[in-house]
């Protein structure tokens, strides 16, 4: 219907509704009318962030299920019996850890993908505010261990290292985990100690009955796998706690393992802030994708009711 209606005779007695030269101004607020197919949502937008989450969702249920199976066989072997006592027991417990990070990302890439594929608003709101906890979390420990390096490096001693030495024999992932480090970065122990933190543990310490006594792990030797045969000399570690650091130091590694690995860091502080960099805008991405759709969503629901 037209907006504008003329009369025939010219304008007289200034009637309301009445315009120049006799036109009547019937709605100046003309509605926007859009296609009945029309909808605000991307779907750009949607399946990126269901395609996203969906992989992540994917990795976590495989976190998830490597954690369980290594926690059980854990279990069967210690016959039903777990140590948990403190935080500590839980942190240091591998398959533990894998099952509680498995968890989370399975639960919140679900939510991401099921808010994006159903357009459900409070789903992706939860998504949005599990991604940004997670980025200030990551932000927090990148902020700290950059500007006070020296200070995590004394609360990771003063707080883990006799925990990890004590817990050596008695959790094998653990073990396996230890071994890895101390030959990937070539060092022995985790304090300043060096070497010496292996007194600490009960199979290593000199008083030991056991024929370990005064040694350390294999994963401590400059040589324990044998070239020609290929074989690993589990023993040749037996008792250099006995021998000074010089004479120690032709045998196997000496220096602490949080040191060593703090000095790495910073050999490749460029590589570790980019690809922290990397992460960081991946993860704004993501969320800025997330408020986007939720955004859409809202306006397709305002048209709906209007």
């Amino acid at each position: 219907m037209s907006n504008y209606r003329y009369h025939g005779g010219g304008g007289g007695g200034g009637g309301v509704g009445v315009g120049y030269y006799g036109i009547e101004v019937r709605d100046m607020h003309q509605r926007i009318s859009y296609p009945h197919h029309f909808t605000f949502v991307s779907s750009c937008v949607k399946y990126m962030i269901f395609i996203l989450n969906f992989m992540f969702w994917l990795f976590g249920g495989l976190l998830l299920g490597i954690g369980v199976y290594a926690f059980k066989d854990k279990w069967e072997e210690a016959n039903g019996w777990v140590k948990l006592e403190n935080i500590y027991d839980v942190v240091l417990n591998i398959s533990l850890v894998m099952i509680i990070t498995g968890i989370v990302i399975f639960v919140v890439s679900f939510a991401g993908c099921l808010g994006a594929l159903r357009e459900n608003t409070c789903l992706l709101k939860f998504y949005s505010m599990c991604l940004l906890i997670f980025f200030l979390m990551e932000m927090a420990i990148a902020i700290i261990c950059f500007v006070f390096p020296q200070n995590m490096n004394s609360f990771l001693e003063d707080q883990f290292t006799d925990k990890i030495i004590h817990s050596y024999r008695d959790d094998p992932d653990l073990q396996n985990f230890i071994d890895f480090a101390q030959q990937e970065f070539k060092c022995c122990g985790l304090s300043n100690a060096g070497y010496q933190d292996w007194s600490k543990n009960e199979y290593f310490n000199c008083s030991s009955p056991s024929v370990e006594k005064c040694g350390v792990p294999y994963s401590c030797c400059m040589n324990a796998t044998d070239i020609s045969s290929g074989l690993v000399n589990i023993m040749c570690g037996y008792g250099v706690q006995e021998h000074s650091v010089a004479a120690a130091s032709k045998l196997i590694w000496t220096s602490g393992c949080i040191e060593i690995v703090r000095v790495w860091a910073e050999r490749n502080l460029y590589t570790i802030a980019g690809i922290a960099l990397g992460i960081a805008l991946v993860q704004l991405l993501v969320i800025y994708l997330a408020k986007t759709l939720e955004g859409q969503i809202e306006l397709q629901k305002s048209r709906w009711a209007a």
